[in-house]
Order: structure tokens, then C-alpha cells, then sequence
């Protein structure tokens, strides 16, 4: 249905010192739901790096969907949001605050996550953070409204209205 990367940011992953254990249960949720994993990277916690990135897979129209995972919490070195911001068009607050929202439910540390989301041309870019199980409790409960908001960004509205109409 719709193409999405995955883009882990880890040191020790990046240096071969660490599983990518995130990205791959990204990839699963996402196959699952019928998104086609077009890119997976990982890559060193370097906020250009990811930048350079982003601004290639969105602006060559690689994918329709980016997830980040990790540097999203308060280490000197985390700075995903930050990155992210910096080449965004656009600023989609509801999605982060949503999985706040419900990571609070589960750990009073949901509110310590800095993500945020956007879009940058025809692309919207989530950050999660970098736990396999902080990124499945995260993207879950957004996932329904993740879709819903893609059908908005690629003109794909009509359908949807047309399919609520039945």
C-alpha cells in the first residue's frame, strides 16, 4: 500500500556492536499492515548524516513513510528531533503527542521522549524511540491514524471518502 524506511540511529549499532533489534520490529509492524519496506539504514548518531538522509529519501520520492528510531531522549548525542526539524516543511504535532499520550499508561518515563514528526514534500517522517519496546508501544496506537494521514498527503482523500459513504 504505501512505502516506507527505516532509519536506526545507533553508535554501536552503527559500529557493528549492537543488533538492529528496533528496526527490524518497525519492519515487522509496518509489513504486517501492508506498507512495503523500501530502505532500512543505520547509521551513527550524527544529526547531518541523518539530515543528508532524509532530505534524499523525501525528496527523491523513495518513500511515502519514514521512521526513525532512537536519539530521541536526553543524551548529549541524541539529537534525532533536532535533525528531523531541521528539514521539515512541516510539523505534524498530534502524532508525538499521541504516543506520549499512551507511552504514559505505560512508564511515567512516556514524557521523557523528544520525537517529533513532519513532513517534508510529499513524505511524513516519525521519530520513535530506540527501545524494541518503547518503538512497538509507540507507532502502534498511531499506526490506524499514520495511514489515514498519508491518504491526506498523497491525494488519496476521494477514495476515503467515497469507501466512508458504503
Amino acid at each position: 500500500m504505501y512505502r516506507a524506511a527505516i532509519i536506526t540511529l545507533s553508535d554501536k549499532g552503527a559500529r557493528g556492536e549492537r543488533e538492529d533489534v528496533s528496526g527490524q520490529v518497525l519492519q515487522d509492524m509496518l509489513e504486517e499492515n501492508g506498507y512495503t519496506v523500501v530502505r532500512r539504514l543505520l547509521l551513527p548518531d550524527e544529526p547531518e548524516q541523518l539530515s543528508s538522509q532524509l532530505i534524499s529519501l523525501c525528496d527523491g520520492g523513495e518513500a511515502d513513510l519514514i521512521l526513525t528510531t532512537g536519539g530521541t531522549g536526553f543524551a548529549p548525542r541524541d539529537q534525532t528531533p533536532e535533525a528531523t526539524l531541521a528539514v521539515i516543511e512541516r510539523q505534524v504535532p498530534g502524532i508525538p503527542e499521541a504516543m506520549r499520550y499512551y507511552s504514559l499508561q505505560i512508564t511515567p518515563r512516556g514524557c521523557l521522549s523528544r520525537g517529533v514528526a513532519g513532513i517534508r514534500k510529499n513524505t511524513l517522517i516519525i521519530n520513535l524511540p530506540g527501545s524494541p519496546k518503547a518503538c512497538r508501544e509507540n507507532l502502534q496506537p498511531v499506526l490506524p491514524a499514520v495511514e489515514h494521514g498519508l491518504k491526506m498527503l498523497l491525494g488519496t482523500m476521494q477514495e476515503c471518502a467515497v469507501n466512508a459513504k458504503d
